[in-house]
């Protein structure tokens, strides 16, 4: 059942009441009378007005100021005001205006005049309940999504713990060399991954590794890649494979890039794919070999100072079947340094968007490179930072540096 529009009809004039108050109920509006603006705005207190008809000039408190002092009232009620007088100059009605009417209705009253005034108003006044229930929905849903918001980003924040756990030592030292680990995510979590593991006695592997896109869906994939480059599950890691009498063989860099490549498209089958630097370093020689699958270049800071840029880019692991990386060797003498970075550090625009590049990298490790490996990572993200004018990277940025003795 509809609702009937209530009506407040204020008037110091019995008759004129009577008289408005006969045609309103004749005409199907719910009516109150009061004899006073004070009587009105203690009926507005208690009963929430659709339309109020009030005369202007009246004993006690006029019109005028019943206007004002409605529209002063607290609460998000709304009532469509009009003004019944027989003030016609524009001065007046200003005043009315500023006080809040929303229209006038000139005495002796037109009927005719008034219901068509009346209908007016039921449209503004219909339109702003309608308005109200919109805001009321919105409101509800808003704050609806900010608990789900709070939600989720609790568990984004859980999820970061988490994979920091991924990578439990960002420090090896094994005498003859040492490895260092950074790690910064852009936001909670992160589709980057660097780390290290012991392939016998004599060797070890060092990666860096970068998921396609952000967000949880590619830090669920950096999780699953950190499982398959554990060293504490050398059954699991994809770099090994058993022997018939139960030991374990490492695999040569360019047949981990591939058995990575066929895990991604065959067993996977998702629509990510990564880039990977992944290297086997000889402890006692300096000897290395890797593979730079898509990845940006491996470099090599000689202790003169020369930087060596490694590989030919190669393509990412997870995108053709038929891709092939092929091996790259060079050698590390005491005193180098072997870096493999994300792009989060070369693609990362400056001020004005031009990226940092491979050749303002090298101009950052070069003016940095006397410093400690943990101090120089630290010194690298404080240059990005003034490069780009924010410490807000739009990118996670990764790496690790391997320190070789000899």
């Amino acid at each position: 059942m509809q609702h009937r529009l209530r009506v407040l009809v204020v008037d110091d004039s019995k008759a004129q009441r009577m008289m408005l108050g006969m045609s309103l109920s004749r005409w199907g509006y719910e009516v109150t009378e009061v004899a006073s603006g004070e009587e009105a705005l203690a009926a507005c207190a208690t009963v929430s007005f659709d339309i109020i008809l009030s005369d202007w000039m009246m004993d006690g408190m006029s019109g005028l100021e019943l206007c004002a002092a409605f529209r002063g009232l607290e609460g998000e009620g709304y009532a469509y005001f009009i003004l019944l007088t027989s003030k016609s100059e524009k001065a007046e009605i200003a005043l009315g205006l500023e006080a809040g009417a929303d229209d006038f209705l000139t005495k002796p009253v037109s009927l005719d005049e008034l219901r068509a005034r009346l209908r007016a108003g039921e449209r503004i006044v219909g339109m702003h309940k309608e308005l109200t229930q919109k805001n009321q929905l919105l409101a509800t849903t808003l704050a609806e999504l900010q608990r789900t918001h709070s939600m989720v980003d609790r568990d984004l924040i859980e999820a970061r713990k988490l994979q920091q756990t991924l990578v439990r030592d960002r420090f090896r030292d094994w005498g003859r060399g040492a490895a260092t680990l950074f790690l910064r995510t852009s936001g909670h979590v992160g589709g980057d991954l660097a780390g290290f593991f012991e392939l016998n006695t004599t060797h070890v592997a060092l990666y860096s590794v970068d998921v396609s896109g952000h967000g949880v869906a590619s830090a669920m994939m950096t999780a699953r890649l950190a499982g398959y480059l554990s060293a504490a599950a050398p059954d699991q890691n994809i770099a090994f494979q058993r022997r018939e009498d139960g030991s374990f063989k490492a695999l040569p860099p360019e047949e981990v890039a591939a058995r990575f490549n066929r895990t991604m498209l065959e067993d996977l089958q998702v629509d990510q794919y990564f880039t990977m630097a992944y290297a086997q370093v000889d402890l006692s020689s300096g000897a290395i070999a890797l593979v730079q699958a898509g990845h940006p270049y491996p470099m090599i800071l000689r202790k003169n100072g020369r930087i060596d840029r490694l590989g030919a880019g190669g393509l990412p692991i997870g995108l053709l079947a038929d891709a092939v990386h092929e091996r790259i060797t060079a050698r590390l003498n005491p005193g180098d340094r072997l870096f493999l970075l994300s792009d989060g550090l070369t693609e990362c625009p400056s001020r004005t968007g031009q990226e940092l590049g491979e050749a303002g990298l090298e101009a950052m490790i070069r003016k940095n490179r006397g410093m400690e490996s943990s101090q120089l990572f630290d010194a690298l993200i404080w240059d990005l930072a003034a490069h780009m004018g924010s410490e807000e990277f739009p990118d996670d940025v990764s790496g690790l540096l391997f320190d070789y003795r000899g």
